[in-house]
C-alpha cells in the first residue's frame, strides 16, 4: 500500500471513532429521552433524528452546507467572527458521518432502554434514587448490548461513510479522501487494482468490527 491509501486508513478510522463517540454522547441521552419520556414534539424529535436514514446521503450532505457552510445558519455566524469553516475539512467528514451514523445508534438504544424491566426502576426509586442515578446505574447498564450494538452499527456507518461526506468535507487527497471517497477517486481514474484493495480493506475493517462487537458480547455472558 502506498502513502495516499495509508493516509485514508488512518483518517477513515479516525474519523469513525470521533463519529462513533459523538453519536454516544449525543445519541444515548437522546434515546433514553425517546425510551422514556412523553412530551410535546416526540414524533417530530424522532423523525428528524431518523430522517437521514430515508434521505440520499448527498440530501443530507446538502442540508449540512446549508447549516453549516460558510454561508450557512450556523457556519455563517462563525465565519464572520472567526474566518474559520468546517466544510472540506477532515472535522466536515467527522459531522458528516456521526449525522448519518446517529440514527442507528439511536434506534438501536431506544429499544435496548425501553426493554429493561420498569419495577426494577420503580424498586430503585422507592430506595431514594432519582431519575438519572437510576439512569446512570441500572437501566444502561442492563441496556448494555443494545448499547454495544449500535455502537457498532455507527461505527462502521460512519466507516462507510460516502455521500455527505463527499458533499460536506470533499474530495481532496491528502486532506479529507477517506477510503470510501478514495474508491470513488481510483474507480474515476481506472485503477481497478487500487479500488479491489481498498475495498478489500473496507471490507475487512467492517468484518473486524463487528467480530469483535459479537466477541465481547458472549464475554460477558
Amino acid at each position: 500500500m502506498d502513502s495516499g491509501i495509508w493516509f485514508s486508513l488512518r483518517l477513515s478510522a479516525l474519523v469513525a471513532i470521533l463519529a462513533a463517540l459523538v453519536c454516544a454522547m449525543v445519541g444515548i441521552p437522546l434515546a433514553y429521552v425517546l425510551a422514556k419520556k412523553r412530551f410535546w414534539g416526540r414524533e417530530l424529535l424522532d423523525g428528524l433524528v431518523a430522517i437521514p436514514l430515508v434521505l440520499p446521503p448527498t440530501v443530507t450532505g446538502y442540508f449540512l452546507i446549508l447549516l453549516l457552510g460558510r454561508q450557512g445558519w450556523i457556519g455563517g455566524p462563525i465565519y464572520r467572527l472567526t474566518g474559520w469553516s468546517l466544510p472540506f475539512t477532515w472535522q466536515a467528514a467527522v459531522v458528516a458521518a456521526a449525522v448519518v451514523a446517529l440514527p442507528l445508534l439511536v434506534r438501536a438504544a431506544r429499544a435496548a432502554i425501553a426493554a429493561v424491566d420498569p419495577d426494577l426502576e420503580r424498586d430503585a426509586m422507592t430506595l431514594g434514587l432519582g431519575e438519572w442515578a437510576i439512569a446512570l446505574t441500572i437501566t444502561l447498564p442492563l441496556a448494555w448490548r443494545g448499547l454495544l450494538a449500535g455502537l457498532s452499527l455507527c461505527f462502521t456507518r460512519a466507516l462507510g461513510e460516502f455521500g455527505a461526506t463527499l458533499m460536506l468535507a470533499g474530495n481532496i487527497p491528502g486532506r479529507t479522501n477517506t477510503l470510501p471517497l478514495e474508491v470513488y477517486r481510483a474507480f474515476e481514474a481506472g485503477d481497478d487494482d487500487r479500488v479491489r484493495l481498498v475495498v478489500v480493506l473496507l471490507t475487512l475493517l467492517s468484518f473486524l468490527v463487528l467480530i469483535v462487537s459479537e466477541r465481547l458480547s458472549r464475554a460477558t455472558d
